[in-house]
Parts: C-alpha cells; structure tokens; sequence
C-alpha cells in the first residue's frame, strides 16, 4: 500500500505504466463538480470510479481484494479511513473471489488504518486486503482501477 499527496504523484507515476495518465488527469479536472459515475481514461486499462458514498463504522467494513486491477482512492470530500491486513494472515472468508467482480471479500480485523483526506490518496495492490470507506457521513471520492500489465 502507498499512501501520499497528489502533489507527490511524480515519484509515484514511475511504478505503472498508466499511474501518470490517471493522476495528470485527476490535477487537471474538477472532479467534485463533475458528474458521480465511470470516467474511462483507456477502456477497461485504466478507468475512475466517481462516487458518493455513505461512510461504514469501522467495525462492520470488510476487506476487500482485487487480483486484475490496482486500486487508486482518492476522496475529493471528507475525510476517509482505509483498513490494511496482510494478504498473508487473511483467514475468514465472506466471499470467494470472483472473476467478473475482481472481488473476494473477508471479514478479518485489518491490522493497520490509514486516514486520507482531499488532495491525498491511497494505492492498493493486489496483496494489499483493504477495508475502504470507513468514515462518519457520506464521502465523495474517486476510485481509479489500474490493470495491472
């Protein structure tokens, strides 16, 4: 996991082909007044989620993990806690990774938080089990998925 400033992206965009395209565009549009839903960047290489979400009390988030996508949180407003577990002491399963979905899910207690607020992000790989969207009230964010090359 890798957590930084936007104005930090640079030392960043050397780890992924398409991390400097999706934080370029990320600087350059007001993503807060721009309307919730899928902004493709490059088919299904490289796109955002732009969401409004209601924040989840951290004791009932799950942790979620991807094996065909990096995920890249933004939050444009409020602050956002993200839990971390590692991959390896996972152990209690909820759902069985889906291919369609990029999804497995588990309801083990994550063992480190971060909290990320505006102007900052977080990005998950795929040995990186996180529990998103822990927050009090609702949240507005981005969550880019990066294919993984």
């Amino acid at each position: 996991m890798i957590v930084s400033d936007l104005k930090n992206s640079s030392r960043i965009e050397l780890l992924h082909p398409l991390f400097k395209q999706l934080f370029d565009y990320v600087k350059q549009h007001n993503l807060l007044e721009t309307e919730l839903g899928r902004i493709t960047l490059d088919g299904d290489n490289l796109f955002i989620n732009n969401v409004d979400l209601d924040g989840v009390k951290k004791e009932k988030q799950v942790l979620e993990l991807h094996r065909k996508y990096i995920d890249v949180h933004i939050p444009l407003s409020g602050k956002e806690t993200i839990g971390w577990k590692p991959l390896e002491k996972l152990e209690n399963e909820v759902s069985a990774y889906e291919r369609d979905s990029d999804c497995a899910l588990y309801s083990d207690t994550p063992t480190a938080y971060v909290d990320i607020c505006p102007g900052e992000f977080v990005i998950v790989y795929p040995e990186d089990p996180h529990a998103p969207a822990i927050a009090e009230g609702k949240i507005r964010k981005l969550i880019a998925k990066v294919r993984i090359m």
